[in-house]
């Protein structure tokens, strides 16, 4: 063991490589392949089969669904005392029968909301009833019938059969029957009530194999191929011998090929006859596809086997190869000729190496002149920072000393008793304090609207009674956090624009309410209005980023990019008709 390990090291990479490759790679995916490609052939059959079943069921199921409809329409007209009262009353002439029958619609009714349902039929043994297709006076024809009889042997229960009939049509091959108590006449009706056959012929038609369905006395009442409804099962092409078969699967041909037949039973509920499901598919179906796949993954293998061979021993002599150039470049490097330069060409690993070899040797010599930029860039940047920090402190001066200013000034005027001047410098005292505040974080609804009021005050000592304004805000929504400065914009624009160019000055009205999940907030005037094209502008420049009205374009921005879309500014107004502008911030989410 330990020479054979010898003699492995000894050994070329080349050789080792493909050696490694096709005892470790090949023979075990040669053994998985055949593994797979057998394991998936079972599959394909289980998945078949299984696929066959499940198909037979689901026409099962959809075939209940079908009849759950008549069933639960017999259920109520058991209990119509209506249809109970035409069916036991003894007429004494023709008019009074027709009377009766012209003010009952309850038939008319289910057939017209139920597309399942052909026809519903009352069958009585009261001869002053008269045929109307939907009560029939039953004689002796009718009462001697098997499935007449059986309904009423099974007081109460369902049956499902296919009969002769005057009322039978090719749309009309299964009917559910059972017997009527009527109570006041102690005595018995038949209800008759016909499926829609081409409904059931519908449900089979989407499943791709042949599906029949049958009624216990062997008839075709439903199937998804041509020329079998209507027919005894033992005089159709799949012969007597199915007919007798109980549920189960079966293997047999049919029109001289090799099939499979599944034979399932439905039992409604409430019936007391059963119908039968019958699925024929061919073997051959089945198994082709899994034996398509076999041969396919066969000669996969063999082709994978053949070409992962050559490419590997072509892919290791061109690896070996650029492995050996680069050992004998690496060896002048490490005599100590930081000069050399590796010049291994490509782009993978080993050509990376070649390149961050080279890299190092020149980041190296670089390193010391780098240091010392780097300690000169430092000092440089300490430097602007401090000049920084000195200009934000003189920010800060100017703003504090204008605020105290304003302070002295509504003092003096207060004491001098010139209220409307104190008032207006304490309000713009406030705005520019209120301003001083603002740190780019999210503020109050009711610090924003105290901005604009404080704003509006300012106006109003100017423009005296040209300009009135309002406050409509609801208090629930006051303390709704917002972006700074998204109102006031608004307001200042209404003023400015909107109400210093009208003669007769104007009305600013702000509200604020909570709707459908949101905060809409709306600043209106009513001056001199905007141009529709002016008005076109306007919006133009917010689709293409011009700020021609740089505070509406600013709040427009800044609500995009905070809440979406759906919450930028909109814009109603027309030539001297005021303006609104209105947005939407949502409150969840």
């Amino acid at each position: 063991m330990k020479g054979l390990f010898m003699r492995f090291n000894d050994m070329k990479l080349r050789n080792k490589m493909v050696l490694s490759y096709m005892l470790f790679f090949i023979l075990p995916v040669i053994i998985v392949g055949f593994f797979i490609v057998r394991e998936y052939r079972e599959s394909a059959l289980d998945k078949a089969i299984e696929q066959t079943e499940s198909a037979v069921e689901r026409v099962k199921n959809r075939t209940d669904e079908t009849l759950q409809v008549a069933i639960n329409l017999s259920s109520r007209l058991m209990l119509d005392q209506t249809m109970q009262q035409i069916a036991t009353t003894h007429y004494a002439n023709t008019s009074d029968v027709v009377e009766a029958y012209r003010d009952y619609n309850t038939f008319r009714t289910y057939l017209e909301f139920n597309p399942e349902i052909h026809q519903i039929k009352l069958l009585v043994e009261n001869p002053t009833l008269l045929n109307n297709w939907e009560f029939f006076p039953a004689g002796p024809e009718k009462t001697h019938t098997f499935w007449y009889e059986a309904a009423l042997k099974h007081s109460g229960l369902i049956g499902w059969y296919y009969f002769a009939d005057e009322t039978r049509t090719p749309s009309s091959l299964l009917s559910l029957v059972r017997s009527v108590y009527f109570q006041e006449s102690k005595s018995f009706g038949v209800l008759v009530i016909d499926l829609n056959t081409d409904y059931l012929n519908s449900v089979l038609k989407q499943e791709n194999s042949e599906t029949l369905l049958t009624d216990e006395n062997g008839y075709v009442v439903a199937s998804n191929r041509p020329n079998l409804a209507g027919r005894l099962l033992k005089d159709t092409r799949l012969g007597p011998d199915i007919g007798q078969k109980k549920p189960g699967t079966y293997e047999m041909r049919v029109d001289g090929v090799r099939s499979k037949v599944i034979i399932d039973r439905l039992l409604p509920d409430k019936s007391f006859t059963s119908l039968n499901v019958i699925t024929i598919y061919s073997i051959d179906s089945i198994v082709h596809e899994a034996n398509r796949i076999s041969v396919l993954g066969m000669k996969i293998i063999a082709v994978f086997v053949v070409l992962s061979v050559l490419l590997i021993y072509f892919i290791c002599t061109v690896l070996t190869n650029r492995l050996l150039k680069f050992s004998r470049q690496i060896s002048k490097v490490s005599t100590g000729n930081f000069n050399a330069a590796l010049t291994v060409d490509g782009k993978d690993e080993i050509g990376q190496i070649s390149r961050q070899f080279n890299q190092m040797v020149a980041n190296i010599k670089e390193l010391m002149e780098e240091v010392t930029l780097s300690h000169r860039r430092a000092s440089e940047l300490e430097r602007k920072q401090n000049e920084i920090k000195l200009k934000m402190l003189a920010s800060q001066i100017h703003p504090h000393f204008l605020y105290n200013a304003l302070e002295s000034i509504r003092m003096k005027a207060h004491i001098n008793g010139q209220k409307e001047i104190s008032r207006a410098v304490k309000m713009l005292g406030k705005l520019l304090r209120k301003n001083l505040e603002l740190t780019g974080q999210a503020i109050s609804l009711r610090d924003e609207v105290e901005l604009s009021r404080c704003y509006l005050e300012i106006q109003k000592f100017r423009h005296e009674d040209r300009l009135d304004y309002e406050l409509d805000i609801d208090p629930a929504v006051l303390n709704v956090k917002l972006p700074p400065l998204l109102i006031q914009p608004l307001v200042e624009n209404s003023v400015v624009h909107g109400l210093e160019g009208s003669s007769g000055g104007g009305k600013v009205k702000v509200s604020a309410r909570r709707a459908d999940g949101e905060l809409r907030v709306c600043v209106e005037d009513s001056g001199i209005g905007i141009a529709p094209d002016k008005l076109e502008q306007i919006r133009q420049s917010f689709a293409e980023q011009e700020a021609e009205r740089i505070g509406l374009y600013n709040v427009h921005q800044r609500l995009l990019l905070t809440y979406g879309e759906a919450s930028g500014l909109r814009i109603e107004s027309g030539h001297r008709t005021g303006t609104r502008i209105e947005f939407r911030i949502p409150l969840e989410g």
